[in-house]
């Protein structure tokens, strides 16, 4: 009687798709961090970032990463973001941070230094090649926000 041959045929599957699900992970093409001044970001203040594009056929997601302490005192933290293309195109954008979910618990993760990633673009099609940049500065209504560590972008290629 024969035995069965059934782990060695779900050993040999799971070999074969090993380089489908490496292939779906997506290429970090920038990640990159700014640490805040005295962990208060003032208004006037603005981090920079610049990437390369080279590929314009491939889909990418820019990604915001905000590193900070639990004495973070809102809900959320509201972004003027300022991006440029190689040719000198301008495109602003106001996003909203969500820190908490709608019971107050903080989003992220960490214990008490968190980081919670706030995807911008999503399958963004960059229709140049060349340097891009990112300019990012808080606005929130004080003159400034404390509790802020780090302000991070992040540029994954699909």
């Amino acid at each position: 009687m024969r035995k069965p041959r059934l782990p060695m045929a779900l050993a040999a599957a799971a070999i074969l798709s090993l380089p489908l699900f490496y292939s779906c992970r997506p290429e970090v093409i920038s990640n990159n961090y700014q640490v805040v001044d005295d962990s208060k970001w003032d208004r006037n203040t603005e981090y920079h970032f610049s990437f390369m594009i080279d590929d314009t056929s491939a889909p990418y997601n820019v990604i915001i990463a905000v590193r900070h302490y639990n004495t973070f005192p809102f809900h959320n933290l509201w972004i003027f973001c300022r991006e440029e293309s190689p040719v000198g195109l301008i495109v602003r954008d106001t996003i909203e941070c969500k820190i908490t979910d709608k019971h107050g618990l903080w989003t992220g993760h960490g214990l008490s230094l968190r980081e919670t990633s706030f995807p911008i673009r999503h399958m963004h099609y960059f229709p140049i090649r060349g340097q891009y940049s990112f300019d990012i500065r808080q606005g929130m209504r004080g003159e400034y926000v404390s509790g802020i560590r780090e302000i991070g972008l992040r540029i994954e290629k699909l």
